[in-house]
């Protein structure tokens, strides 16, 4: 846990980048949507046949949508090397099937939950269609006002009418909270990889070591990783 912390900590939130590797399609930095149109291009193309998401650290529920439907749609592989939070983990969830990359690094996913979830939700939670409904209970509604124009009256002057002012509307803003979900980790040892599952509340920032660890939460059985 302490190097999962120290990666992450170390983070930037930088944009999304795409490198196409062969037929592996990686990804990296955060899912804001500003590489949704080259993505789905990517994907369209026909080439890609595993979408690798590496050091993804978050993004917006309506970017991962996005990103999950591409996937979904393709029937690609996913791939995590590294770590991938939040909007990234609901879009590699998306792949036919989704794995851990082979290597020494920490593989860590962050999956966002409202509160700490049950035995009973675990089982279900990340398996097909319902991770795409969880996915879309943390997607905020569209606000109804966008924009709201003031006008000015010239009341008993002979001035005129002052020209309408816009005020915009802010977006409506996920409702999901940073650090707060279900981290599954897999860490290289002699042995083979080591898993575990955590549930962060999101007091620990990002020092995952102070996170309660789920016990009978194996990833496989809970449909989070694919064999």
């Amino acid at each position: 846990m302490a190097s999962l912390a120290c990666a992450v900590g170390a983070s930037t939130a930088s944009a999304a980048e795409l490198e196409l590797q062969g037929s592996r399609l990686v990804v990296s930095g955060t899912l804001d949507g500003s590489a949704i149109q080259e993505f789905n291009e990517r994907l369209a193309s026909g080439t890609v046949r595993t979408v690798v998401f590496e050091d993804s650290f978050g993004g917006t529920a309506e970017a991962a949508g996005a990103f999950a439907d591409a996937i979904r749609a393709s029937g690609v592989q996913t791939e995590v090397r590294g770590q991938c939070m939040a909007a990234c983990a609901y879009a590699f969830l998306a792949g036919k099937t989704h794995r851990f990359g082979y290597g020494l690094q920490v593989n860590g996913i962050m999956l966002p939950v409202a509160a700490r979830p049950t035995a009973a939700e675990l089982a279900v939670r990340w398996r097909g269609d319902e991770a795409h409904k969880t996915l879309a209970d943390f997607t905020p509604a569209p606000n109804p006002v966008t924009a709201a124009v003031v006008t000015t009256a010239a009341a008993t002057t002979a001035e005129a009418p002052a020209a309408p002012v816009e005020a915009s509307v802010p977006p409506p803003r996920d409702n999901w909270q940073p650090e707060h979900g279900v981290l599954f980790t897999a860490s290289p040892s002699l042995f083979g990889r080591i898993y575990n599952t955590y549930y962060c509340d999101g007091t620990q920032g990002r020092d995952f070591s102070k996170c309660e660890r789920l016990p009978d939460a194996d990833p496989y059985k809970l449909g989070v990783l694919t064999p």
